[in-house]
């Protein structure tokens, strides 16, 4: 027996279908998602962080603001760079504004809070690094370390969310590998 289509414009969208078919080639919970395909999605989301993460350090210390008002603004241009990046990419692939917002903040809010958790901790927990200078090669040393920390640590995280279709898979549909 046949069953009926649904033939509703949100089922013959050809963004509805792409996500169908995007999401099984990228891990599901029987094969997993690769390495390399967590890899680069950590990547992709960690360039968008180290962006807004440097431009907040560098502002924060240039202005002479103390710690906490520094580290809250790397952490906010973080999460805006972050998300800005898979924003612009699904909006290129043809989405709206408002159903891309919805697939960045899928993409990216547990990469960016993981990577933002665990790379601050490092700068915090280096001492003198957040009292370093931007001329200070302490300063840069443990932001850029805390990047590469942050990046071995996230990338299991996101290996595990695209294996079960979150994280950047839902990206994947829109924009390819």
């Amino acid at each position: 027996m046949e069953e009926a289509m649904d033939h509703d414009p949100h089922h013959t969208d050809p963004a509805h279908h792409r996500a169908h078919q995007g999401r099984a080639g990228h891990g599901t919970r029987r094969g997993g998602a690769s390495w390399p395909t967590a890899a680069k999605a950590t990547l992709h989301c960690l360039t968008g962080c180290a962006l807004g993460e440097i431009l907040g350090m560098v502002i924060g210390t240039a202005l002479l603001w103390g710690n906490v008002p520094t580290m809250l603004l790397a952490i906010i241009l973080a999460f805006l760079f972050g998300y800005s990046f898979t924003l612009f990419a699904v909006l290129r692939a043809g989405l709206g504004f408002k159903p891309a917002m919805k697939v960045a903040l899928a993409a990216d809010t547990v990469s960016i809070a993981v990577m933002e958790l665990v790379d601050n901790a490092i700068i915090a927990l280096v001492p003198g690094a957040m009292d370093a200078h931007l001329t200070d090669g302490l300063f840069w040393s443990a932001l850029l370390g805390g990047f590469a920390v942050a990046f071995l640590i996230t990338t299991p995280v996101n290996k595990w969310m695209i294996g079960r279709g979150k994280g950047h898979a839902v990206v994947h549909a829109y924009h390819g590998p």
